[in-house]
């Protein structure tokens, strides 16, 4: 019996077992929340009490949420094991989304589609599936090593967009938030593929002289600011580009087809940037989407709206849309090391999911207030300007200090 336990013990340590089973819930959990945008027009015209301000928010408070969690959840997976964290999480997603389609008003909305479901994001995505993921590869494989992974959120956003129109049509809204919530729990089903944790042999480094460190580390300031530019840009684009498109009189059909695209072209942009950032210095790279981001969503705006200027657009923005993901958390790996990587990434993805709260909730109550998009669309082309001014001072070697000695690279929770 022991034999068997240790060999099963050996198979779930594998890395290439926990890159593909960390890839799927990717897929899953970020895939998903990808399709929330084209819940809007449906929603606010089935609910009277939510308009396009209140759906925003709702979405808003679900980023907010799933970055203020974050940390927390990778202190959990650093010190526990990822299994746990991910199946609880898992659970509250498949919840949160079961809550949304019952809703009547406002409150059951948020607190679905916000409350649980940011949640249950924070246990299943970056910080604690990328955590566990670099913490099993070296350093010169780990950027491609997140890539990949990163790279099952690119393949659910493609996938999701198609699956959930099929769904609110065929269907309805509600039975779609049903139908998804189903899709979520494979992610519980998944979570004992990802138990492992660094095996540390001595503790020279407490988890409070790791933060300390790193807040106090400019390149890692500077990294998470611009990691909040890139939430503020994406939650905007994913959650009000199909309204906006509709609001131009331009089909119905073109939104999905345009987040679909993000999605087909996000898959090679992000496989592209791991790959790219084991050979050149990542924050170039990084300074290099974001320039791309900021030129061709001021091109979008400038020209005339259409079908195919929509479909460049989304094409060009989904190349860059995770690409950043492998290249920031790989940055805070090569810096800081394995041992706290889950823990200092929720850090980052908390700033990202902030700048996600603001993109998503401004956008809808611009527009309330305004009745356009466009003080937001130049928003984000400067914001995406800023990032990349903040990226040029960042130091990318790593830090020579305390860092604990590990027996290996994988370990069993």
């Amino acid at each position: 019996m022991h034999v068997k336990n240790v060999a099963a013990g050996r198979y779930l340590s594998d890395p290439r077992i926990v890159l593909l089973a960390g890839s799927v819930v990717a897929l899953v959990a970020i895939g998903m929340r990808h399709s929330f945008g084209l819940f809007l027009n449906p929603v606010t015209e089935g609910i009277q009490s939510v308009d396009r301000e209140t759906f925003g928010f709702a979405v808003a408070l679900q980023n907010l949420i799933w970055g203020l969690a974050q940390p927390f959840a990778g202190m959990i997976a650093d010190r526990y094991g990822s299994a746990r964290v991910i199946f609880a999480g898992g659970a509250l997603y498949a919840g949160g989304l079961i809550c949304a389609s019952l809703a009547s008003s406002a409150l059951g909305l948020v607190l679905g589609l916000g409350v649980l479901v940011g949640i249950g994001l924070s246990a299943t995505t970056y910080a604690v599936v990328l955590g566990a993921v670099g913490r099993r590869y070296p350093p010169e494989r780990r950027s491609t090593a997140l890539g990949v992974a990163s790279l099952g959120g690119s393949l659910g956003i493609f996938l999701s967009v198609p699956v959930t129109l099929g769904l609110i049509d065929a269907l309805s809204w509600s039975m779609a938030f049903v139908s998804l919530a189903v899709v979520a729990l494979t992610i519980c089903v998944l979570a004992p593929f990802l138990s492992g944790r660094t095996d540390v042999q001595s503790a020279d480094q407490s988890l409070a002289e790791a933060l300390s460190q790193a807040l106090g580390h400019r390149g890692f300031v500077l990294l998470v600011l611009g990691f909040f530019v890139c939430g503020f840009q994406l939650a905007f684009i994913g959650t009000h580009l199909p309204a906006y498109l509709q609001d131009r009189q331009l089909g119905a059909w073109l939104g999905g087809t345009a987040l679909a695209t993000i999605g087909a072209t996000n898959i090679a942009g992000t496989l592209a940037c791991g790959a790219v950032g084991d050979y050149l210095s990542k924050k170039k790279v990084l300074i290099g989407l974001y320039l791309a981001r900021s030129s061709a969503i001021a091109m979008f705006v400038m020209l005339p709206v259409s079908d195919v200027s929509t479909l460049v657009f989304a094409a060009v923005m989904g190349f860059t849309w995770l690409g950043t993901v492998p290249l920031t958390t790989g940055i805070v790996a090569q810096v800081f090391g394995p041992r706290f990587l889950a823990t200092l990434i929720g850090i980052v993805f908390f700033m990202h999911q902030i700048g996600s709260f603001l993109g998503a909730w401004l956008g809808g109550l611009v527009f309330e207030r305004t009745g356009s998009y466009d003080l937001m669309w130049w928003s984000v082309v400067l914001f995406g300007l800023i990032a990349a001014l903040l990226h040029l001072p960042i130091d990318e070697r790593p830090l020579v200090s305390k860092v604990p000695r590990l027996q290996g690279l994988a370990g069993n929770a």
